[in-house]
């Protein structure tokens, strides 16, 4: 069951994986390169070297998902902003879609 949303923190790995990698491997570079903690709940992002195929690592109650996608043709554009990802730009990196131009619209929020 996708029980990824947009409450999650996205991460991604700014390097190219080895999409041998399983869970493990992956939880090393977790670890290792982006010094987070694999079983915290945020999600975890790789992408191979020639960026067609997608890797996210999960961490849900009991044990941890594994969503896998390649692509047939093209490959995914990865936004430039940095490591964190919010939903929106991995939504649009999953589907092919890139903006040219974001301008976010200023919206109420509720302080914590």
């Amino acid at each position: 069951m996708l029980s990824l949303t947009s409450e999650h923190r996205y991460f991604l790995y700014q390097g190219s994986c080895d999409m041998r990698k399983s869970f493990d491997g992956l939880c090393g570079l977790v670890s290792r390169e982006l010094a987070r903690e694999p079983t915290s709940g945020e999600v975890f992002v790789f992408l191979n070297r020639s960026r067609t195929h997608l890797k996210l690592l999960h961490w849900e109650r009991g044990g941890f998902v594994l969503y896998y996608k390649r692509l047939e043709q093209g490959t995914f554009a990865v936004p430039t902003a940095g490591t964190s990802l919010s939903w929106a730009e991995l939504v649009l990196m999953i589907e092919g879609l890139q903006a040219e131009k974001i301008t976010r619209k200023k919206r109420y929020k509720i302080s914590s």
